[in-house]
């Protein structure tokens, strides 16, 4: 289990250097744009204009606050996300332009290399506990409110934007700080 806070993410340009991607997690630890096999990141996406291509990447991306985007995805179309849609999973190749429905937002993005590993990525809304079982890869969770995560180790809290990574065999429940608690469960197993 490995917890990774907010403010020890890391800060880097895009990759079109566009923006400010915040690098939550990347494996293998220390590759580059060019090399990882999966990463998790969050942008601020403060005006219209196209993506980054990654070739032979997939990628799944979560509106986490603002009033949305809509996307025009070459095959696929127009998607619009917002807070409350589900994640879109498209390919990271496939040249792709943002429109802002109404200011900036922020996103979360996950992308995995397309033959080496597959992911998914939910939004789970809680009153009480959940259980998250044991997994055949990786899981990272993301916070959305504050909540607590209950493992073998204990009960850790985690606030806003913090995240808890398990490795498959780990077991934990998540537990909401209030009356309800939002977070994203990604999943990476290798393909």
């Amino acid at each position: 289990m490995r917890l990774l806070r907010n403010s020890d993410h890391r800060r880097m340009p895009w990759k079109n250097g566009g923006g400010e991607t915040v690098e939550v997690i990347v494996h293998p630890e220390g590759a580059g744009l060019a090399d990882f096999g999966w990463r998790v990141s969050m942008a601020t996406v403060a005006s219209d204009g196209p993506f980054s291509v990654f070739p032979g990447i997939d990628r799944t991306l979560a509106v986490l606050s603002g009033d949305g985007m809509e996307l025009s995805i070459e095959g696929l179309g127009e998607r619009l996300l917002t807070p409350q849609s589900p994640p879109l999973a498209f390919p990271a190749d496939a040249p792709t332009t943002a429109r802002l429905a109404g200011g900036p937002i922020t996103d979360l993005n996950v992308m995995t290399r397309r033959g080496a590993f597959r992911h998914t990525l939910v939004r789970h809304v809680v009153e009480d506990a959940k259980a998250l079982p044991a997994s055949p890869g990786k899981r990272l969770l993301l916070a959305l409110d504050p909540l607590g995560v209950s493992t073998a180790d204990g009960l850790i809290g985690l606030q806003p934007l913090d995240a808890l990574v398990l490795d498959g065999c780990e077991t934990a429940d998540v537990v909401p700080a209030g009356d309800r608690a939002a977070f994203h469960l990604v999943e990476i197993t290798p393909a």
